[in-house]
C-alpha cells in the first residue's frame, strides 16, 4: 500500500470517530435518553468528547476540504443543542411563574388559616373558596379548625398541622427548585457545546456540497410559497446564528449568565474512544 493510501485511511478513521464522538455528545443531551450528562463540572467524559470535535475542527489541516460529513454533523449538533437550551429556557420561566404562583397561594392560605382561626365573619366563604385553590382536603381541614369549640382538641391540631404543612410546602417550593436546578445543569452543558464547537465551527468554510445543499432547500421553500405561504414561513431555510450568540442574546440568558460561569480547563488527550461508557 503506497504511503498516501495509509494517510487516507487514518482520515477516514479519524472522521469516523469524530462522528462517533458527536453521536454521543447528542445523547447524552437528548432529554429522552436514559444517560444523560447530570453536572457538567464532574462530567470528564463529557467534556472530553467536546475537546475531541473542537481540536478537530482547529487542527484540521486543509479546511477548505473539510469532510461534509463531519461538519454536517458539528452544525447538527450545535442547532440541537440550541433548540435543546431553548426549550429549557422555556420549562425555566414556567417553572419561575409556577413558583411565583405558590408563594402567593401560600399567603392566601394563611390569610384565611387566620380568618378561619378567628371565627371571622366570613370564614365559610374562605373555606369554600380554598376548595378551588387548594383541593377538598385542605377545605375540609380548615372547616374542622373553623367549627371546633376548643382549640386544644387532637383534631384542631392535627388540622392546623396540615394546613401549616401545605402552606410550608408552597412557600419552599422544593419540588420546584430541584426541577430548575436540573434544567440548569443540562443547559450549562448545552452552553458548553456553544461555547467550545460552535466557535471551532467559525474556522471551517461552509463546504460547498453543504453550502449548496442548503441553497437548494431555501430555493425549493421559496418556490413552495406560491403554493402555500404558512408552508414556507414553517419550513424555509435560514443559517441560524451561533447558539453562544442566541444565548447572550435570550432575556433568560442574561438572567443565568451568573449562574452559568463556567472555567473549565480540560488537559486530556484529544479524540478519545469513548472510555468508560458504552453507547
Amino acid at each position: 500500500m503506497s504511503k498516501t493510501g495509509i494517510v487516507n485511511v487514518r482520515m477516514v478513521i479519524t472522521e469516523e470517530k469524530i462522528l462517533s464522538n458527536i453521536d454521543k455528545i447528542q445523547k447524552l443531551i437528548n432529554p429522552n435518553s436514559k444517560k444523560q450528562i447530570v453536572q457538567l463540572e464532574e462530567d470528564s467524559y463529557f467534556k472530553d468528547l467536546i475537546e475531541s470535535v473542537k481540536t478537530y475542527l482547529i487542527e484540521y489541516p486543509k479546511k477548505k476540504n473539510f469532510p461534509v460529513s463531519v461538519y454536517r454533523s458539528a452544525y447538527g449538533l450545535v442547532e440541537y443543542a440550541t433548540n435543546q437550551f431553548e426549550e429549557n429556557t422555556k420549562q425555566i420561566e414556567e417553572l419561575i411563574r409556577q413558583r411565583e404562583k405558590n408563594i402567593i397561594l401560600a399567603g392566601e392560605l394563611k390569610d384565611a388559616l387566620e380568618k378561619v382561626e378567628t371565627k371571622a365573619p366570613d370564614w365559610k366563604n374562605e373555606v369554600k373558596a380554598a376548595e378551588e385553590k387548594y383541593g377538598e382536603d385542605i377545605a375540609e381541614t380548615l372547616g374542622i379548625i373553623g367549627r371546633s369549640k376548643t382549640d386544644k382538641s387532637q383534631n384542631y391540631q392535627d388540622a392546623l398541622k396540615l394546613v401549616n404543612a401545605r402552606i410550608a410546602n408552597l412557600e419552599s417550593n422544593l419540588h420546584i427548585e430541584i426541577d430548575m436546578e436540573r434544567i440548569e445543569d443540562r443547559s450549562k452543558a448545552l452552553s458548553y457545546i456553544g461555547i467550545e464547537v460552535a466557535d471551532a465551527l467559525k474556522v471551517i468554510p461552509v463546504p460547498v456540497e453543504y453550502e449548496k445543499q442548503l441553497a437548494e432547500e431555501k430555493e425549493q421553500a421559496l418556490a413552495a410559497e406560491e403554493e402555500n405561504k404558512e408552508y414556507v414561513e414553517n419550513t424555509q431555510v435560514e443559517i441560524k446564528p451561533t447558539l453562544w450568540q442566541r444565548i447572550k442574546n435570550s432575556k433568560f440568558g442574561r438572567a443565568v449568565g451568573m449562574i452559568f460561569r463556567i472555567r473549565i480547563v480540560v488537559d486530556t488527550p484529544a479524540l478519545p474512544e469513548g472510555r468508560g461508557h458504552n453507547m
